[in-house]
């Protein structure tokens, strides 16, 4: 270890490791408690980020409807947001006498999770990565699938005629763009020669930004990714033209506070994602990776805040018209062309 330089993980690992064996602990203690550190790093990074991001959202939307935002809570209304939660985890959680119980309390569980999961897999920079998969990507995917059953089993287990609508409708939107998506990220994995989301940094350190080569790609990807995200203006999964919030009509305190965390989490990860897919991730000259990774993402999140507050919500016929007649047919093409540019390259 080199003095005055912050040691990998690995080297702090390999150092617990042989404090272990000279006291006679087991090994698998071990492992133990560093996936328990890695978890508890990670939901706190998302817990802040959260916290920041509601804060942040409110700015924007002040700014560009020029208005002040939040100013009396904390400096220029930095707690506002703490507050807020305080306010949710002490409002009374309610659960409707007819419904699924289990299903009801699982749900919110089920729609956080993935959210975190795709962390794991996440480079933060070129050491800082919980887990380096070789099929980073199909996992990435894996996961944001795994909202799909989620939603509908918030529906159902509310046991509202509503809410499974709602959660119909949120599957069908999940569902329709999910495929473009995937197919925009298998361009990327076309270019880079491998799944692994760190791999696919390295190429683009080596050869430029994949989003010089791909910007229909990109375009299909980052729009995607927003309605997977319930983004404005593709957040119909609220129906707030109906006056109810959807799949999670039924859901207060608590329970509707995972949904709302989960949701600023998903657009957290879908940046990141994004980043790493397009811009590069980490690389960068001069600045730290991490300090690149997390440059990269936020601007991807202003981005998304921009059009939530410029845009107007779309009808659910446009939704689906978009995702299966615009964006599924241009993720083809730009899956083809890709595939004859590596052919041929």
């Amino acid at each position: 270890m080199v003095p005055g330089v912050i040691a990998p993980p690995s080297q702090w690992y390999d150092l617990t490791a042989q404090y272990f064996e000279r006291n006679g602990w087991p090994l698998g203690l071990l492992a133990v408690l560093t996936a328990l550190l890695k978890a508890a790093v990670i939901l706190a990074f998302i817990a802040l980020n959260v916290l920041f991001l509601i804060w942040l959202e409110r700015k924007v939307s002040a700014w560009i409807q020029n208005r002040l935002g939040p100013m009396r809570t904390g400096p220029w209304g930095l707690l506002q947001t703490l507050a807020d939660a305080l306010k949710l985890l002490l409002k009374e959680d309610v659960v409707p006498s007819a419904a699924d119980r289990w299903v009801f309390a699982i749900a919110p569980i089920v729609t956080f999770t993935p959210a975190v999961l795709i962390f794991v897999v996440l480079p933060f920079s070129d050491r800082w990565i919980v887990q380096d998969l070789n099929i980073g990507i199909l996992f990435v995917a894996a996961m944001t699938s795994m909202v799909v059953p989620s939603f509908l089993m918030a529906g159902w287990g509310s046991n509202n005629k509503w809410s499974v609508f709602g959660a119909l409708r949120s599957a069908a939107q999940l569902v329709s763009y999910e495929v473009p998506l995937v197919l925009a990220a298998v361009a990327v994995v076309l270019l880079a020669g491998s799944l692994s989301l760190n791999d696919i940094v390295e190429a683009q350190r080596r050869s430029g930004w994949f989003i010089l080569v791909q910007p229909l790609g990109f375009l299909v990807y980052y729009i995607a990714a927003l309605a997977e995200a319930n983004r404005a203006p593709f957040d119909l999964i609220e129906a707030e033209s109906e006056l109810v919030a959807g799949f999670n009509t039924e859901y207060s305190g608590i329970r509707w506070a995972i949904f709302f965390l989960a949701e600023y989490a998903n657009l957290l990860s879908g940046s990141a994602i994004a980043a790493t897919l397009f811009l590069g991730g980490w690389s960068g000259p001069w600045l730290p990776p991490v300090v690149w990774f997390l440059l990269k993402t936020y601007f991807l999140i202003f981005v998304a805040m921009w059009i939530r507050w410029t845009v107007p919500r779309i009808r659910v016929d446009q939704l689906m018209n978009l995702g299966w007649k615009v964006l599924l047919p241009l993720a083809l093409v730009n899956l083809g062309i890709t595939g004859i540019y590596v052919l041929v390259r």
